[in-house]
Protein backbone atom coordinates (compact mmCIF):
# COMPACT_ATOMS: atom_id res chain seq x y z
CA UNK A 1 0.00 0.00 0.00
CA UNK A 2 1.43 3.34 -1.03
CA UNK A 3 0.47 6.79 0.18
CA UNK A 4 1.10 10.00 -1.73
CA UNK A 5 2.15 13.17 0.09
CA UNK A 6 3.24 16.60 -1.02
CA UNK A 7 6.38 17.76 0.77
CA UNK A 8 8.28 20.88 -0.23
CA UNK A 9 6.07 21.08 -3.33
CA UNK A 10 7.00 17.60 -4.55
CA UNK A 11 4.94 14.41 -4.72
CA UNK A 12 6.44 11.80 -2.41
CA UNK A 13 5.29 8.19 -2.15
CA UNK A 14 5.46 6.48 1.25
CA UNK A 15 5.30 2.72 1.47
CA UNK A 16 6.91 -0.31 3.02
CA UNK A 17 10.02 -1.49 1.19
CA UNK A 18 9.72 -4.64 -0.90
CA UNK A 19 12.30 -7.16 -2.15
CA UNK A 20 12.24 -5.40 -5.53
CA UNK A 21 13.62 -2.29 -3.77
CA UNK A 22 16.88 -3.95 -2.76
CA UNK A 23 19.02 -2.24 -5.43
CA UNK A 24 17.39 1.15 -4.80
CA UNK A 25 17.95 0.75 -1.03
CA UNK A 26 21.62 -0.04 -1.62
CA UNK A 27 21.89 3.00 -3.90
CA UNK A 28 20.25 5.19 -1.24
CA UNK A 29 22.60 3.90 1.49
CA UNK A 30 25.58 4.59 -0.77
CA UNK A 31 24.36 8.16 -1.34
CA UNK A 32 24.05 9.06 2.35
CA UNK A 33 27.20 10.45 4.00
CA UNK A 34 29.07 7.60 5.69
CA UNK A 35 29.03 9.45 9.00
CA UNK A 36 25.22 9.28 8.95
CA UNK A 37 25.33 5.47 8.88
CA UNK A 38 27.51 5.09 11.99
CA UNK A 39 24.62 4.80 14.45
CA UNK A 40 23.08 1.82 12.64
CA UNK A 41 24.30 -1.51 14.00
CA UNK A 42 24.94 -2.92 10.56
CA UNK A 43 26.23 -1.41 7.33
CA UNK A 44 23.23 -0.78 5.07
CA UNK A 45 25.52 -0.66 2.06
CA UNK A 46 25.93 -4.44 2.30
CA UNK A 47 23.32 -6.50 0.36
CA UNK A 48 23.00 -9.11 3.13
CA UNK A 49 22.05 -6.38 5.61
CA UNK A 50 19.30 -5.14 3.30
CA UNK A 51 18.10 -8.73 2.80
CA UNK A 52 17.94 -9.21 6.60
CA UNK A 53 16.03 -5.92 6.93
CA UNK A 54 13.43 -7.06 4.42
CA UNK A 55 13.11 -10.48 6.13
CA UNK A 56 12.68 -8.75 9.49
CA UNK A 57 9.92 -6.64 8.03
CA UNK A 58 8.16 -9.72 6.68
CA UNK A 59 8.34 -11.40 10.12
CA UNK A 60 7.00 -8.31 11.93
CA UNK A 61 10.20 -7.64 13.88
CA UNK A 62 10.79 -4.49 11.82
CA UNK A 63 8.33 -1.78 10.83
CA UNK A 64 9.67 0.32 8.00
CA UNK A 65 8.80 2.89 5.40
CA UNK A 66 10.60 4.33 2.44
CA UNK A 67 9.98 7.74 0.89
CA UNK A 68 10.28 7.90 -2.88
CA UNK A 69 10.71 10.95 -5.09
CA UNK A 70 10.05 9.77 -8.66
CA UNK A 71 11.98 6.50 -8.71
CA UNK A 72 14.59 7.48 -6.11
CA UNK A 73 14.47 6.57 -2.42
CA UNK A 74 15.10 9.77 -0.45
CA UNK A 75 14.45 8.56 3.11
CA UNK A 76 13.96 5.43 5.16
CA UNK A 77 12.80 4.71 8.66
CA UNK A 78 12.68 1.48 10.60
CA UNK A 79 11.58 0.53 14.09
CA UNK A 80 13.28 -2.68 15.16
CA UNK A 81 12.23 -5.05 17.93
CA UNK A 82 13.98 -8.12 19.27
CA UNK A 83 10.93 -10.11 20.24
CA UNK A 84 13.05 -12.82 21.93
CA UNK A 85 14.90 -10.46 24.27
CA UNK A 86 14.04 -9.28 27.78
CA UNK A 87 13.40 -5.91 26.16
CA UNK A 88 10.86 -6.96 23.54
CA UNK A 89 8.77 -3.92 24.53
CA UNK A 90 11.57 -1.61 23.35
CA UNK A 91 11.78 -0.73 19.67
CA UNK A 92 14.82 1.05 18.21
CA UNK A 93 14.02 3.74 15.65
CA UNK A 94 16.45 4.37 12.77
CA UNK A 95 15.82 7.30 10.44
CA UNK A 96 17.88 8.24 7.39
CA UNK A 97 17.03 11.22 5.20
CA UNK A 98 18.98 12.22 2.09
CA UNK A 99 20.86 15.50 2.68
CA UNK A 100 18.80 17.35 0.04
CA UNK A 101 15.57 16.41 1.87
CA UNK A 102 16.56 17.44 5.39
CA UNK A 103 14.71 20.29 7.05
CA UNK A 104 11.64 19.94 4.79
CA UNK A 105 9.39 17.93 7.11
CA UNK A 106 9.85 14.51 5.54
CA UNK A 107 11.73 13.08 8.52
CA UNK A 108 9.03 14.35 10.89
CA UNK A 109 6.27 12.67 8.88
CA UNK A 110 8.17 9.38 8.87
CA UNK A 111 9.02 9.60 12.56
CA UNK A 112 5.48 10.47 13.69
CA UNK A 113 3.99 7.61 11.66
CA UNK A 114 6.55 5.17 12.97
CA UNK A 115 5.98 6.16 16.60
CA UNK A 116 2.24 5.52 16.14
CA UNK A 117 2.79 2.22 14.30
CA UNK A 118 5.26 0.90 16.87
CA UNK A 119 2.92 1.85 19.73
CA UNK A 120 0.09 0.03 17.94
CA UNK A 121 2.35 -3.05 17.77
CA UNK A 122 2.90 -2.93 21.54
CA UNK A 123 6.04 -0.83 21.90
CA UNK A 124 6.04 0.83 25.31
CA UNK A 125 9.46 2.38 24.86
CA UNK A 126 11.25 3.70 21.78
CA UNK A 127 14.94 4.43 21.53
CA UNK A 128 17.01 6.25 18.95
CA UNK A 129 20.76 6.54 18.56
CA UNK A 130 22.84 9.09 16.72
CA UNK A 131 26.13 10.91 16.97
CA UNK A 132 25.92 14.12 19.06
CA UNK A 133 26.90 16.29 16.09
CA UNK A 134 23.69 15.30 14.26
CA UNK A 135 21.92 18.26 15.84
CA UNK A 136 19.09 18.42 13.31
CA UNK A 137 18.16 14.79 14.00
CA UNK A 138 18.42 15.29 17.76
CA UNK A 139 16.14 18.33 17.56
CA UNK A 140 13.57 16.43 15.48
CA UNK A 141 13.50 13.47 17.87
CA UNK A 142 13.22 15.78 20.90
CA UNK A 143 10.35 17.69 19.29
CA UNK A 144 8.59 14.34 18.86
CA UNK A 145 8.98 13.47 22.55
CA UNK A 146 12.34 11.73 22.81
CA UNK A 147 14.72 12.76 25.61
CA UNK A 148 18.47 12.28 25.91
CA UNK A 149 19.32 9.38 28.21
CA UNK A 150 22.96 8.53 27.62
CA UNK A 151 26.14 9.54 25.89
CA UNK A 152 28.42 6.60 25.17
CA UNK A 153 31.91 7.93 24.58
CA UNK A 154 34.00 6.31 21.86
CA UNK A 155 31.23 3.81 21.11
CA UNK A 156 31.53 3.99 17.32
CA UNK A 157 34.55 3.53 15.06
CA UNK A 158 34.36 4.82 11.51
CA UNK A 159 36.05 3.24 8.48
CA UNK A 160 39.12 5.42 9.04
CA UNK A 161 39.48 4.21 12.62
CA UNK A 162 38.34 7.44 14.32
CA UNK A 163 36.17 7.02 17.41
CA UNK A 164 32.82 8.81 17.78
CA UNK A 165 30.41 9.23 20.67
CA UNK A 166 26.89 7.83 20.52
CA UNK A 167 23.88 9.70 21.93
CA UNK A 168 20.93 7.59 23.08
CA UNK A 169 17.46 9.11 23.23
CA UNK A 170 14.25 7.42 24.39
CA UNK A 171 10.53 7.97 24.79
CA UNK A 172 7.38 6.31 26.11
CA UNK A 173 4.82 6.65 23.30
CA UNK A 174 1.76 6.25 25.56
CA UNK A 175 3.02 8.86 28.01
CA UNK A 176 3.80 11.23 25.13
CA UNK A 177 0.32 10.74 23.64
CA UNK A 178 -1.30 11.42 27.04
CA UNK A 179 0.81 14.55 27.44
CA UNK A 180 -0.23 15.83 24.02
CA UNK A 181 -3.88 15.17 24.78
CA UNK A 182 -3.72 16.80 28.22
CA UNK A 183 -1.81 19.88 27.11
CA UNK A 184 -3.09 20.16 23.54
CA UNK A 185 0.41 19.86 22.09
Amino acid sequence: MSEQLTIAGKAIALRAPAPADQAALAQFAASVPLHDLLFIDRDLRHPKVVEAWLRGQESGAILSLIAIDGDEIVATIAAVSDRLSWSAHVWDVRLLVAPDWRGKGLGRVLLERTIAAAAAKGATRLTARMTPDQTGAITLFEECGFRAEALLQGQLRDAGGALHDLAVLAMDPARQAARREAFGE
